[in-house]
């Protein structure tokens, strides 16, 4: 156990980063081989997709659904995309919160455009996280534990200006001359800065879009579709047990093992599903071509698949026809059994991609 650390006291001592003694053990280095060799697959997938709106306007929604789901917020798929779209006046709380994690992320990810990761990305993030600005914690009695019976197995460091002191070297250590392969860059990063716990709510879902969005500024992802928070469901008490571990023992190459092997196995799953939504997305430009001889077609099939729930109002928005017309296509691909008709949406009717949503919300 680390001598310094003790679950009902704040972490105020914090080791900086780097972390002591060799974390790019042979272990680490070969595990980091094969996840780059997954992200460059992703990446391929990536673009060899025409219309990359296709995936950064759906993929992103697993993200944000699995990542929220790890703090215990649950919606159905077939809320988050109804009100990711629009359909629904009245979301759920669940799917709002979704949502904003999901909005978030491409806040984050346009960022990068005009200024590198830094503490300001992290607080703008958590700030459309919480719908509100946010700031750094500074009252006393934050711990993670069971609040139930008042069980600490962690308490972050405590007060505004050590939680500054910390996030400022965090921040340094991202453009020091560290060496570190990337991906175990974004395990460390990681790991401290969940450590650090930095304000009131949404630490963990700040952190794993934080992840995100370091590997878009490193050059080894392309796009945020990387599916990596639908990994940690799957296996989210060894990934709590994986940060403490680190706390309480100096684990780290386990964790940075754990958190690169979810890298490759994220990465395979997301090029996947990109392969299988555009060859889909090819074979119903031509259904629609020739079964159909709606002349849009290479652009109708896009359309669906970026808008798996989609009405007739959202084809006349995209300037590929006029209601009338829409109205024809969109009855003609339900004959066809290309799409299904849902509950109208008052008195808007409702067509559904069933087999674009099948491949997006497969586990």
């Amino acid at each position: 156990m680390s001598p310094s650390f003790d679950p009902m006291v704040p972490f105020d001592d914090l080791p900086p980063l780097p972390p002591h003694g060799e974390i790019e053990t042979r272990r680490v280095l070969k595990a980091a081989i094969r996840a780059r060799e997954q992200l460059a697959t992703l990446n391929t997938a990536c673009r060899l997709i025409p219309n990359p709106t296709i995936i950064t306007s759906t993929i992103p929604l697993r993200e944000a659904k699995a990542s929220t789901e790890i703090e215990n917020i649950v919606t159905t798929n077939d809320e988050l995309f109804r009100a990711s779209q629009g359909i629904d006046t009245a979301p759920t709380a669940e799917a709002k919160e979704t949502l904003r994690y999901n909005e978030a992320l491409h806040l984050g990810n346009r960022s990068l455009t005009e200024r590198p990761l830094s503490v300001r990305t992290a607080i703008d993030v958590c700030s459309a996280l919480q719908n509100a600005p946010v700031s750094i914690r500074s009252t006393p009695g934050t711990y993670i534990g069971d609040r139930r019976s008042n069980t600490r197995t962690y308490t972050p460091p405590s007060g505004a200006e050590t939680i500054q002191r910390h996030l400022s070297s965090w921040e340094r250590f991202i453009y020091t001359d560290h060496d570190l392969d990337p991906l175990v860059l974004m395990a460390v990063l990681h790991y401290q800065f969940e450590a650090i716990h930095p304000f009131h709510d949404g630490n963990g879902r700040t952190g794993r879009i934080l992840n995100i969005l370091l590997l878009i500024q490193e050059g080894i992802l392309e796009l945020p579709v990387l599916y990596l928070s639908g990994i940690i469901v799957r296996r989210k008490e060894e990934y709590y047990d994986r940060l403490l571990a680190v706390t309480s023992q100096g684990s780290w190459e386990e964790w940075i093992l754990f958190m690169l092997q979810a890298v490759e196995e994220a990465a395979r799953e997301s090029s996947d599903l990109i392969n299988d939504l555009r060859a889909m997305e090819e074979s119903m430009s031509t259904r629609l071509r020739e079964e159909c001889s709606i002349a849009p077609a290479k652009e109708l099939a896009e359309l669906l698949f970026t808008l798996p729930y989609i009405r007739i109002r959202d084809i006349e928005a995209h300037g590929l026809a006029r209601r009338q017309t829409a109205s024809h296509w969109l009855t003609q691909l339900v004959d066809k059994g290309i799409l299904e008709q849902a509950q109208a949406d008052g008195r808007q009717k409702l067509f559904i991609n069933r087999g674009a949503l099948d491949i997006l919300t497969r586990m």
